[in-house]
């Protein structure tokens, strides 16, 4: 059995990748002892852990953590994270939808004006004291547009009602959660036709692996614009790019990237393309409520209570059955 062993009596919580013990303290302390630098000594006992985005979490890494109960993710995606390794343990693995929701529907919305409004080849005819070719230039507008929503969860709904603060018409599509009758795309070609601008808001697993692919794009309508702060590997890069030099696409935005950090492509150097490094979810706001909820997340499961979101419900029946953990039973409120 794994060893149980505490310093003080309280159960061992360490950092998986950087964590600012200042967000999480308030939840933590005097319920767990914090390691934001673990050794191989601390991850032997821990028995909660906190995963950052980019951290990797596979079977390699749960063997040197054999105590484990559970494992929160600052976010909602666990693609580096081994959950059927985890839950057969009887680990869980807590998520944090909506602490970020906001701030990453405010990305998107952001994204897409940016590109709407020309910002970046218009900066640059200031900064190069090339005025006289303004006119050039052309400016849309996001009032009257129409915004296709592709996963219409916690993020894709705000992003909805951001988009309708401007003006703009939305349509949406998504296989699980159901939009509303009056934004219903019956299919994902179907909203692609009739977007102006497409934001992408889905989780990544096989059946939405390039979910954008040449087929999606030769639907789109001429000068549409892409925006991506869902997963990286929603999109095919070289298909996109293609897109974008033929006209099919007016403009690209993109917060996440397959790998990460993404390497090398022409569709990163061109001028109707903005980037962000993975960081729309984070903004100060959005990065203190994540790390609160997962800490309270970890506090739930290594006190017996019922964390509020987990990638898979099935680890409860692998989890280990024994009593009392800081005090409380498992199964019981604290």
């Amino acid at each position: 059995m794994p060893s149980r062993e505490r310093v003080g009596d309280l159960p061992v919580v360490v950092a998986l990748g950087s964590v600012d013990p200042d967000l999480v303290s308030g939840v933590l302390d005097g319920h767990c002892r914090f390691v934001a630098t673990p050794g191989d000594a601390e991850l032997a006992v821990a028995e909660g852990a906190i995963a950052r985005a980019d951290t990797r979490v596979d079977r390699a890494l749960l063997r040197r953590a054999p105590a484990l109960r559970v494992i929160a993710r600052t976010g909602v995606g666990t693609d580096l994270i081994d959950v059927p390794a985890a839950t057969a343990r009887g680990i869980a693995v807590v998520i944090t939808p909506g602490a970020g929701a906001a701030a990453v529907a405010e990305g998107a919305i952001g994204m897409a004006l940016h590109l709407v409004k020309r910002f970046g080849p218009l900066t640059a005819l200031v900064r190069e004291d090339r005025w006289a070719e303004r006119a050039g230039v052309s400016v849309g507008d996001l009032d009257g547009a129409t915004l296709g929503v592709v996963g219409y969860g916690r993020i894709g709904r705000r992003t909805a009602a951001l988009a309708s603060a401007f003006g703009m018409r939305v349509l949406a599509y998504d296989p699980v959660s159901e939009p509303p009758a009056g934004a219903r795309c019956a299919s994902l070609g179907d909203l692609a036709a009739r977007s102006d601008v497409i934001t992408l808001h889905l989780p990544l697993n096989d059946q939405t692996r390039h979910l954008v692919d040449d087929a999606f794009l030769a639907r789109v309508r001429p000068g549409a614009i892409l925006v991506n702060c869902g997963r990286g590997g929603l999109v095919d890069t070289d298909a996109v790019w293609r897109a974008l030099t033929d006209g099919r696409l007016s403009g690209v935005g993109l917060d996440v990237f397959d790998p990460e950090p993404p390497g090398r492509h022409p569709l990163y150097g061109h001028p109707d393309v903005v980037l962000t490094p993975h960081l729309m979810g984070l903004s100060r706001r959005a990065t203190a409520a994540t790390f609160t909820a997962a800490a309270r997340g970890v506090l739930d499961v290594l006190r017996g209570r019922e964390p509020q979101a987990v990638a898979d419900p099935a680890w409860r029946i692998h989890s280990l059955p024994e009593g009392i953990t800081h005090g409380h039973p498992r199964g019981a409120g604290g």
